[in-house]
């Protein structure tokens, strides 16, 4: 990998699939911190939940749709459909130092039933 959009993107593809312990084994420094207001704010915790939410859900999809890199910030939108519920259109967004991630944003949109925009999420 020779950029840190190549790393960011691999880290959500590696954990998308079940692998969020090598995904964090390759690309997570130490500090680490997230920003997800539904876990602790440590690494170790949020490696667990993407784990779960693997084995909760193998048949998910998760697709990159685009990535943009700014300096030490990696922006990655992306379309995840769960198997039993509206699909979502997530952002992460990811702080480098070292080539490594040390801090995590995410935030997420499901797809309403009645989309009033024509353009869509994707």
């Amino acid at each position: 990998m020779n950029t840190n959009k190549e790393r960011a993107k691999d880290f959500l593809l590696l954990a998308a699939k079940g692998n969020s312990r090598e995904a964090f084994k390759r690309y997570v420094g130490n500090p680490f911190k997230h920003h997800n207001a539904y876990f602790k704010g440590d690494g170790h915790t949020l490696m667990v939940a993407m784990e779960e939410a693997a084995i909760d859900q193998p048949n998910k999809v998760f697709e990159i749709q685009r990535a943009l890199e700014d300096g030490d910030l990696v922006s990655i939108h992306s379309r995840i459909k769960p198997q039993d519920s509206p699909e979502m259109a997530v952002m992460h967004i990811f702080k480098f130092q070292d080539q490594k991630i040390v801090e995590l944003w995410d935030f997420g949109q499901a797809a309403p039933d009645t989309m009033v925009n024509e353009n869509g999420m994707f």
